[in-house]
């Protein structure tokens, strides 16, 4: 490694240089808000400040530090140079120089723009139509944008990016400045157009610093870049991953441009790279997808802030020839490919419903380990063991989770059970996961049975203790199991937003209050059992304003004006509107709706649940090994 030294672009660039940005980069994602108007803000400063005070002007601005390593010298006599880190940085100044020599030269200052464009291409003709024409080469990713924005003679990308919307902004502003047309601010710039160009490439050319590290020679070049980060754009773990997978690649003689084609590119998409919430975590979608994939594949529990090195040390054995390493990042690119079409899953199948319901409603994305190897096609499970699997694991949350049992343990018990999967054969996998849940016996785990969840459930006070969302998956699903049951009924479909009505109100002292007095007790239990799953119905959002406290008859709600419902009670607008076949059963209560009816309630709804979602198996239930 050779002492890091400061360098402008003339001394960045000039001779015959070309600086490649590896296929394992990251896209360019620099945007105008928080790196081009700062920029230029800064290269206008510099500038001005030569026309202005040219006794004290501003000698330079510090760009920050690029890293590179000589990848080849003296082949066709152009010195090629890898790019390790400041790929956003370098990317952007030869933007910058190249757009605005294209002004410069459009507005005829000659002189200046020939002083630029020589920092910008490799000009001989022996490399005229090859990427060694340019000073500088992108990875895969931005490639085509690039080459657009810096020859518009060559063909247009479908949708153009950060890469031309840089070109564009900074010739834009170039333009106005050497025009001498004011800012934003209504501000003139100083000096005549002339002495503006000559102040301007001046700038460029020498007044751009960045701190050069040349890491030839032994260098741990990843350690460096790992140590790096761009300005205000943090890498994530997947960048990390990539640029070891990518490395690593190039040194067992690996086809690594087809790597980034075939097997990564998807990863630097939009899509990938959206940061998502969860719990009190926003971390970007692929991080996501590799923090679970390598917990299903190390069947072990893994720290988020350790997912770079746990899948260095995970992935080194698998990557020690081309060939195998290719077998590896295939097999997660298929896992990623399932990821990435979640969304897409049938609502119909046990993965589509075990998706929508548990990991997105309910909210419990720690299952993602398990489902993913479930559905994966690098473990063919057959459609029943699937079924059968995913079946199992979500009645055992929905039953635990009505009961409020505790999921503290949820991430061990995802381990454990992945690691009971890894020596089962494929067509005994379900049979394997659904054995695995019956057998648990600790309190933190086990799978409550017919008997307890129907003999428990119904005295618990579920609203308030239990996420409305996870409710509400609950009673839908009872509700299609219901219309199921008779098909009279017709296929109606579910509004997607619907929202719990409590029948007996939660303010029932308003209008529901008996003609004789509750004592304390009286009023505590039904303050209570208002909440329990025998009292809680879904409806859509819509209706929910025009039920609110109403009393149940038309009679008790004379001289009432609610919702547009002059006059009427609850039965009578719930009996107008509603399409739920668990609504018609609460329905036929015509006049009154009692304790005794939501007990009744909570008893039938169990035994619906208890069928919905079956319980373990009783012949080993108990039994863990």
């Amino acid at each position: 490694m050779q002492q890091p030294s400061k360098a402008t672009a003339t001394e960045l660039f000039e001779g015959r240089k070309h600086y490649v940005i590896p296929a394992y980069q990251r896209p360019y994602v620099w945007n105008e808000e928080d790196q081009w108007a700062p920029l230029w803000d800064d290269i206008q400063r510099v500038a001005e400040s030569h026309l202005v005070d040219s006794a004290r002007p501003i000698k330079s601005h510090f760009l920050g530090a690029v890293v590179f390593e000589l990848l080849q010298a003296g082949s066709a006599a152009i010195t090629e140079l890898d790019v390790i880190d400041g790929q956003q940085r370098l990317t952007t100044l030869q933007v910058v120089l190249d757009a605005v020599q294209s002004v410069l030269h459009s507005s005829g200052h000659e002189e200046d723009a020939e002083r630029l464009e020589e920092l910008i291409l490799n000009k001989q003709s022996v490399y005229r139509g090859t990427p060694q024409r340019f000073k500088l080469w992108p990875s895969q990713a931005n490639r085509a944008e690039f080459v657009h924005a810096m020859d518009p003679q060559e063909p247009n990308p479908v949708e153009p990016g950060q890469i031309q919307g840089a070109h564009d902004f900074f010739s834009a502003e170039a333009e106005r400045w050497i025009s001498g047309r004011p800012d934003g601010d209504g501000e003139e710039p100083p000096g005549t157009a002339a002495e503006r160009a000559e102040q301007l490439a001046e700038t460029l050319a020498s007044r751009l610093v960045v701190v050069a590290i040349d890491l030839t020679g032994d260098d741990d070049a990843q350690l460096i870049f790992e140590t790096l980060n761009d300005r205000g754009t943090p890498l994530l773990k997947a960048d990390l991953i990539k640029n070891w997978v990518f490395r690593h690649g190039r040194k067992i003689g690996a086809d690594v441009d087809k790597w980034s084609r075939t097997l990564w590119e998807d990863f630097d998409t939009e899509w990938w790279r959206e940061e998502i919430t969860q719990g009190r975590l926003s971390r970007s979608r692929v991080d996501i997808f590799l923090h679970y994939w390598l917990t299903m594949r190390l069947r072990d529990e893994v720290k988020a802030e350790l997912v770079f090195r746990t899948f260095v040390d995970y992935a080194r054995p698998f990557m020690a020839t081309p060939a195998t390493a290719e077998k590896f990042l295939t097999e997660m690119r298929v896992d990623a490919d399932v990821y990435r079409g979640f969304g897409q899953l049938d609502a119909e199948t046990a993965a589509g419903k075990f998706r929508t319901r548990i990991i997105e409603t309910m909210e419990l994305a720690a299952t993602t380990p398990v489902f993913l190897w479930a559905i994966s096609p690098n473990h063919k499970l057959p459609d029943e063991q699937i079924e059968t699997g995913l079946a199992a694991l979500e009645s055992w949350i929905v039953r635990r989770t009505l009961l409020q049992m505790t999921s503290k343990d949820l991430n061990k018990l995802v381990v454990a059970l992945l690691k009971a999967l890894s020596s089962v054969d494929s067509d005994q996998a379900g049979f394997k996961i659904r054995s695995f849940l019956s057998q648990q016996t600790s309190h933190t785990r086990v799978w409550p049975s017919d008997e307890e969840f129907i003999s428990e459930v119904g005295s618990k006070r579920l609203y308030g203790y239990i996420k409305q969302n996870r409710i509400v998956v609950v009673l839908r699903a009872v509700e299609e199991y219901k219309r199921e049951q008779d098909t009279r009924y017709g296929e109606v479909p579910l509004p997607s937003s619907m929202s719990i009505e409590h029948v007996m109100p939660k303010k029932w002292r308003e209008h529901w209050a008996p003609a004789t007095p509750f004592t304390n007790e009286q009023e505590q239990y039904r303050d209570r059992v208002i909440h329990t799953l025998g009292n809680l119905t879904i409806i859509p959002q819509a209706l929910n304003s025009s039920l609110s406290n109403l009393p149940w008859t038309d009679e008790e709600a004379q001289e009432m004006s609610h919702g547009g419902q002059s006059g009427r009670g609850k039965w009578s607008i719930l009996s107008q509107f509603n399409l739920q076949v668990l609504n018609k059963e609460i329905l036929e209560h015509q006049q009154l709706w009692t304790e005794q009816n939501i007990e009744e309630r909570s008893d039938e709804l169990a035994r619906v649940i208890a069928k919905i979602w079956q319980g373990p198996d009783a012949s080993v239930q108990g039994s863990e090994q």
